[in-house]
């Protein structure tokens, strides 16, 4: 349903642009989000490069915590245990992870990529209404000086 802003008073238009503001913050959010997941999966694509025949048996860190490690070695380079969601893990190959990391990337790509049009939407419909505030405004101004005018004479 197509509103024509001008016909909108002050108050309704404050308040459409409250309501796009938080729209438009929902969405940016959305979209950081998906990005910070993005960026975990191809992180962890990228670190499988190191399982490879040169570096079995190399001794290395294995993270307990963010900031507490152990001592370990790479024994199996051919298979790794992915986590799949809501605490299942899966163990598979690292050529199948590697797929199963570039699915993930490409659908979270797709999603930004829906979701950057309506952002961008939504920003526009708030600067036009932050326009026809304005004009609304200068209006008011201009009614009231010439009303200030007309009462002096």
């Amino acid at each position: 349903m197509a509103v024509n802003l001008t016909e909108l008073s002050l108050p309704q238009l404050e308040g459409l642009k409250t309501q796009l503001e938080q729209e438009t913050e929902f969405l940016t959010s959305s979209i950081g989000q998906l990005k910070v997941v993005q960026t975990k999966y191809v992180e962890a694509k990228d670190s499988l490069s190191v399982l490879n025949k040169n570096n079995a048996g190399k001794e290395l860190l294995v993270p307990l915590t963010s900031s507490m490690y152990v001592p370990g070695t790479l024994n199996d380079v051919e298979h790794v245990l992915v986590d799949v969601g809501t605490g299942y893990y899966v163990e598979k190959n690292v050529n199948d992870t590697k797929e199963f990391f570039k699915r993930k990337i490409d659908f979270l790509t797709k999603q930004i990529e829906k979701v950057q049009p309506a952002l961008q939407e939504k920003h526009g419909m708030k600067q036009a209404v932050i326009e026809v505030m304005n004009i609304k405004i200068q209006q008011l101004q201009s009614q009231q000086a010439s009303q200030l005018g007309t009462t002096k004479a």
